[in-house]
């Protein structure tokens, strides 16, 4: 008989097929529970339990989760969001002393992913292609001046998610205006909380890539093992996320992401956006977490939530549980939910 396994998904939001997918591989054998910072919130709906916490960086966040978690027997805590990554990355001792397990990689990984900076820092001291990148306005200037970058450029928040405060500057008033405006913007949002660990450098210029854009899912076990890497097309985005892709079968995006799996030494999940430039390979952004293009994965046939949980369970996960299917297509559908 299956060991009983309760699980609760912090910062859930809208991430109801991601609830959907644990529940359908729990079945009779656990409960998953969800939290948000609000209760409009449509995966609500569809878990066994659901409860509203503090604020993220709320003095009583990390203690109300422990509550949680010690009072309803919660095994696995996973979340779905990048701000609450480090805060659970730093707290998941006193989880496992109340016998909670957090699937979440360490310190170290999460800040080189959401950090930007540091993002490009690791990529170029690894030797991965990555897009050049700029602290600060007057450094990207310069640069652009001396005909090392040209334009159009990305200008984009250090510390950024969903392309909240993303814009495309063509010319140097472009870039000074959008520049100034990424800072104020920042402040109305909630990239203003990891933002003021460096608020005088919390904007970024980027040059732009022009090439085919693909997403990884560089999957790891809880023991930091590479597992495998999925391989997406992109074919349209929005607001940040895939909204339509394909597998694809691509042994060397497939040896990239295996090379930045043993790099990193995330657990989980490693979310990737990569492009094709002139038959290069670059990295643009990584995602400790599940991303927004896992479902593209999963409607292939890969099942990490699956693996997870049977690697929660100390069991052995067949390869056939994490392979995809090439060539599937799939496209993001608008459905609404009372809330």
């Amino acid at each position: 008989m299956k060991k009983q396994l309760n699980i609760l998904f912090t910062s859930v939001g809208r991430r109801s097929y991601l609830v959907k997918y644990f529940k359908d591989e729990l079945g009779n054998t656990g409960k998953i529970h969800v939290a948000n910072s609000t209760e409009i919130s449509p995966a609500f709906k569809v878990a066994d339990y659901s409860i509203v916490t503090p604020l993220i960086y709320d003095e009583n966040y990390i203690p109300f989760l422990l509550q949680y978690c010690k009072q309803k027997n919660i095994h696995a805590l996973i979340s779905l969001f990048d701000i609450d990554l480090p805060i659970l990355a730093q707290n998941v001792e006193r989880f496992k002393e109340i016998g909670t397990t957090v699937v979440v990689s360490k310190p170290n990984v999460i800040e080189t992913c959401n950090d930007k900076w540091k993002t490009y820092q690791f990529l170029k001291k690894n030797g991965f292609c990555t897009p050049e990148t700029y602290l600060n306005l007057e450094s990207a200037v310069s640069a652009l001046k001396a005909k090392k970058i040209s334009y159009p450029v990305i200008i984009k928040p250090r510390w950024g998610m969903g392309s909240i405060a993303v814009f495309e500057a063509d010319n140097e008033e472009e870039l000074r205006v959008l520049y100034a405006k990424v800072q104020r913007n920042i402040q109305k949002t909630y990239l203003k909380f990891e933002s003021f660990q460096d608020k005088d450098n919390n904007v970024l210029i980027q040059e732009k890539l022009c090439g085919q854009e693909y997403g990884l899912d560089i999957i790891n076990n809880l023991h930091m093992e590479y597992q495998t890497t999925i391989v997406k097309m992109k074919y349209a985005m929005r607001s940040g996320e895939t909204d339509c892709a394909i597998t694809m079968d691509d042994p060397d995006l497939k040896n990239l992401g295996c090379l930045l799996s043993r790099r990193m030494g995330h657990i989980g999940n490693l979310d990737v956006d990569v492009f094709t430039v002139s038959d290069k390979y670059y990295i643009l952004e990584m995602n400790a977490r599940f991303g927004g293009g896992y479902p593209f994965s999963h409607m292939a046939g890969v099942n990490l939530p699956k693996a997870i949980i049977s690697w929660l369970r100390n069991e052995n996960v067949n390869s056939s549980v994490l392979e995809e299917c090439v060539g599937v297509r799939a496209q993001k559908d608008i459905s609404l939910t009372i809330v």
